[in-house]
């Protein structure tokens, strides 16, 4: 009788929803959007020469290009993790990984900067895995497109907000931006174990050896669809990055201060707030439609934003709308991969999509600092753009009724 007393939601766990999943990810935005601007900004101003005054945006693109590197391994190896440690644990983990990177970054200095954004991008792709694999789980594939804009809504606004305040923090006690983003560490591991998610649905005993790491690599490049949407995902991460890092970098070295870059990337992110609009203008669009003028538009403002660089407030502002698209492209670029995921392939395929950002991450800085070698910051702006035009042909080619529904079932097509 003495149960009676006990709260329902601690008596029954509760089946996991896209409400749920949209509160993580609410959160999680949080902790990574107080540091987006910040992180680039700190990273670059440890690296000034006292004789120039100036930083070194080429030693920070190898930085960031070896962070790429260790984060696309280490995603690669987190659903083997959770064939030997429960996904609750490893999403403990990530978790944690985000507290000690806010710790590293308090002891200032090059070296410690850069082990905070490596931490970080661990905790990052550790959680993106085992949120998709939930995802998988408990959502519907009819729903995969509500549930995305939902996440993305609950973001808004601390991706709205995030940036700018980072930036505004850091000026009033350079160790606040940290300080929150650890708070946010904490209501996300809070919230996570209140909800209850488990391991997901997938808890049985295993019937046979665990997979190597690597292994369903070649059912992924068996898949023409996959690797297309794997694809979008990485030039359309490419752009953030470009937007993230490098748009900061030109604002400082061209004089308009280091709050710009934030202050642009804030308005943009309030873009998040019509996403559930941005998800019914896709499927009126159609999924190839909507991936495929997202992606031209924001290739031809890109490029116009490296030829105008001479003028900077104009190159900002270009770029600037060109950033719109990729919105667009964070509600509707991701579709085409997560349409055709087969089920029994949820958490190995989550692991191999959340490797865009690792690739992006590898693949930006790469180019950067080629580009670098032979013209300003602006020229990254004008390599992102053409990036963006290749991708707008292949969107071109995806099936015309892609995540449209079937007459006989209304359930979302895949492609053909």
């Amino acid at each position: 009788m003495a149960t009676r007393y006990i709260p329902l939601f601690l008596r029954h766990s509760p089946t996991p929803n896209v409400r749920s999943f949209a509160l993580l990810s609410g959160l999680e935005a949080g902790v990574r959007g107080i540091l987006i601007s910040v992180m680039p900004l700190v990273l670059y101003q440890s690296t000034v020469d006292p004789v120039t005054g100036q930083g070194n945006a080429s030693l920070v693109s190898r930085i960031y290009f070896a962070i790429g590197l260790c984060s696309l391994i280490w995603g690669l190896m987190v659903p083997w993790a959770t064939r030997h440690v429960p996904r609750r644990w490893v999403y403990t983990a990530g978790t944690l990984l985000y507290l000690f990177g806010m710790g590293l970054a308090l002891i200032g200095g090059t070296v410690a900067v850069a082990l905070s954004i490596l931490v970080n991008a661990l905790a990052t792709v550790t959680l993106f895995v085992c949120l998709n694999a939930y995802v998988l789980d408990y959502i519907q594939r009819a729903e995969l497109g509500r549930s995305t804009s939902t996440q993305m809504l609950y973001a808004a606004i601390f991706w709205a907000v995030g940036p700018m305040t980072g930036v505004w923090l850091r000026t009033l006690w350079e160790p606040a931006p940290f300080v929150v983003a650890a708070f946010f560490s904490v209501a996300l591991l809070a919230t996570f174990w209140i909800l209850r998610l488990g391991n997901g649905k997938q808890i049985q005993k295993a019937r046979g050896p665990a997979l190597n790491p690597l292994s369903y690599l070649a059912r992924f490049f068996a898949q023409p669809r996959l690797i297309a949407g794997w694809l979008f995902a990485v030039v359309r991460s490419c752009g953030w990055w470009v937007y993230v890092v490098y748009v900061p970098i030109f604002c400082v070295q061209a004089g308009l201060g280091d709050k710009v870059g934030g202050f642009a990337l804030s308005v943009t992110n309030a873009f998040l707030f019509t996403t559930p609009l941005l998800l019914r203008l896709a499927r009126w669009l159609t999924v190839r439609r909507a991936v495929t003028v997202a992606f031209a538009w924001g290739g031809a403002f890109f490029l116009l934003a490296g030829v105008a660089s001479p003028l900077p407030w104009a190159a900002v502002i270009l770029i600037f709308v060109g950033s719109v698209s990729l919105v667009m492209l964070d509600v509707a670029g991701g579709l085409p991969f997560l349409m055709a995921v087969k089920p029994s392939e949820r958490t190995e395929m989550a692991a191999v999509y959340s490797s865009f950002r690792d690739v992006s991450g590898i693949v930006t800085p790469g180019i950067a600092w080629l580009v670098l070698l032979v013209a300003p910051v602006a020229g990254v702006f004008a390599a992102a753009g053409a990036g963006m035009a290749v991708m707008a042909t292949i969107a071109a080619r995806l099936h015309p009724r892609l995540g449209t529904p079937r007459p006989s079932h209304g359930s979302p097509v895949a492609g053909e």
